[in-house]
């Protein structure tokens, strides 16, 4: 595949994760673990359609248990902690927190073995975690103990899963085709929680359905294949520079449906965190 046109299909990605908060809040009021698990069995399911039509099942077998293993914990953990963040606290400001993880991702790096943190990494840093605090304090409405859970949980989350990005590098490469294995799996797995953990409550409305089968084709399905094309094939560079547009667009639309209320600290909270991001990466590209 050339690599501009690999490079377009992972800009597909970066669009659909900026619909995942507003999907999110509308298919309320499914409980974070069978969310999770609706999403990934839709997900999973078009990996294995792509599979049998590209007949890419052989690729699966080259795949170490380890790689299946740590793949499916981290698309779990991260969605799992993201769905519950949304539904606990507003979901402008929790998914703006949530979208720490490529920030995180670049300090993270700096700490790996022939890396270092330089300024613009510390500058970035203190940026997008000001923004978070302001998130976090409520801005001018004031702090909501209430709310505080949700934002540890995104929180959690950012660090899942950079955490998880920056540990994959230690663990193997693996096919496109492995992500539909990791989406069945992280299915099965969310599923058995639920049952263990959480009252079964379906999506109450047509529009909440729609949702739901949204993030499972979009967000959380086809976003995952077309962002492994792209960085696998195409310009990562320019990808991973895209990726932090994914917050802005993200509360904008957001905003725009009217599930979140636009004022000067949600704007200046989205500024700081995209800007921190931009600034240490900005600081590994000077490097």
């Amino acid at each position: 595949m050339p690599r501009r046109q690999a490079t377009l299909i992972g800009f597909i990605a970066v669009l659909l994760w900026a619909l995942l908060a507003v999907l999110t809040v509308g298919s309320a009021p499914t409980p974070p673990l069978l969310l999770n698990a609706i999403c990934f069995a839709i997900g999973g399911a078009l990996g294995l359609i792509w599979l049998a039509a590209t007949g890419g099942f052989g690729q699966l077998r080259q795949v170490r248990a380890r790689v299946y293993i740590f793949g499916t914990i981290g698309l779990f953990g991260y969605h799992a902690l993201y769905f519950s963040a949304l539904r606990l606290a507003p979901a402008a400001e929790a998914g703006l927190i949530a979208y720490l993880w490529p920030l995180l991702i670049i300090l993270f790096s700096g700490l790996l073995p022939g890396e270092r943190l330089r300024a613009g990494h510390i500058i970035g840093g203190l940026l997008g975690f000001a923004g978070a605090a302001l998130l976090i304090s409520g801005g001018a409405r004031g702090f909501d103990p209430a709310h505080l859970p949700g934002y540890l949980l995104a929180l959690l989350c950012a660090l899942t899963w950079s955490s998880y990005s920056v540990l994959s590098r230690r663990i193997g490469t693996a096919p496109t085709a492995s992500v539909a294995i990791f989406c069945l799996a992280t299915a099965v797995l969310s599923a058995g929680l639920h049952l263990m953990l959480e009252p079964t409550v379906w999506p109450g409305s047509p529009g909440a359905w729609l949702a739901t089968i949204g993030l499972g084709l979009g967000p959380v399905g086809l976003a995952f294949y077309v962002w492994d094309i792209g960085v696998k094939q195409g310009d990562i560079q320019l990808l991973g520079t895209s990726s932090y547009a994914a917050p802005l667009l993200s509360t904008l639309i957001l905003v725009l449906v009217g599930a979140a209320d636009p004022g000067w600290s949600l704007a200046l909270a989205t500024l700081l965190i995209t800007g921190g991001a931009l600034t240490a990466a900005r600081a590994s590209v000077r490097r």
